[in-house]
């Protein structure tokens, strides 16, 4: 039979990138998001919803709304995120880094909460998180950010222990900065915070990298369908960072 495979933000960017690398795998898919857009355009044979991954209540109706319809889940991909306000520690406003950690920290702790009484019960099952490597080196002027991805692979940690005995396992992926529209708009933030134009900051994080170039969503895809398969089923518990080999975290500072 199968796999179901449940992706948070899966619309639009990385999300929509694993979703359509799971389908390709001939996978059930179904994904969340909060723009209605994006999730209007999402391919045929995909199911959607829209879900504030924040949001306790929405998160527990659409996982019990999974369980009735597929009966079980067999893999969560805890991917909603937002990139937050970009600025110096000084000036970060308490709101703003509030609703950072909301969407990128409880909306990942929110998913795992409520799969895993479905995994639990099946005994097995695979969350994956997407953190960032934000969360592995920091990621000036972008605190609230790197504070969530940071905390999102404790989290992750937790529930591998937590839901080993189950059958359960769980991992982070921690991309680098990933092409797209997303990528685009911090680039232009940080330029402005810094001074610098949009080009440099760009340049910058390629240089940054062993390999020198920016990861495109399809390389986020094609780790998340491997830590799902069964080829990784001893890999539990572990950070693995799909972003060139970041020899230089803030380059250009």
């Amino acid at each position: 039979m199968s796999r179901r495979v449940v992706i948070t933000a899966g619309a639009a960017g990385i999300g929509c990138a694993m979703a359509e690398a799971f389908a390709e795998t001939g996978a059930r898919v179904w994904v969340t998001d909060v723009d209605d857009a994006a999730l209007a355009s999402v391919p045929e044979g995909t199911r959607a919803s829209h879900v504030d991954a924040s949001n306790e209540h929405a998160m527990a109706t659409f996982l019990n709304e999974v369980k009735d319809v597929w009966g079980g889940l067999d893999v969560l991909c805890a991917n909603a995120g937002i990139k937050g306000p970009t600025a110096a520690l000084e000036a970060m406003p308490l709101d703003g880094w509030r609703e950072c950690l909301a969407v990128n920290l409880d909306g990942a702790f929110l998913a795992a909460k409520h799969a895993a009484p479905m995994m639990k019960a099946q005994r097995s099952g695979v969350i994956l998180f997407t953190s960032s490597t934000a969360g592995l080196y920091g990621f000036p002027y972008r605190a609230p950010y790197a504070a969530a991805k940071w905390a999102v692979i404790g989290l992750m940690k937790t529930v591998a222990m937590e839901l080993g005995p189950f059958g359960v396992r769980a991992n982070a992926i921690a991309p680098g900065s990933v092409t797209g529209p997303r990528i685009d708009r911090v680039f232009e933030a940080e330029a402005a915070a810094k001074g610098m134009t949009y080009e440099e900051v760009r340049d910058g994080y390629a240089a940054g990298t062993a390999l020198g170039r920016l990861v495109d969503p399809e390389d986020i895809a094609s780790m998340a369908v491997f830590l799902a398969s069964d080829a990784a089923r001893m890999v539990s518990g572990q950070v693995i960072t799909v972003d060139g080999f970041t020899i230089n975290p803030d380059p250009k500072v």
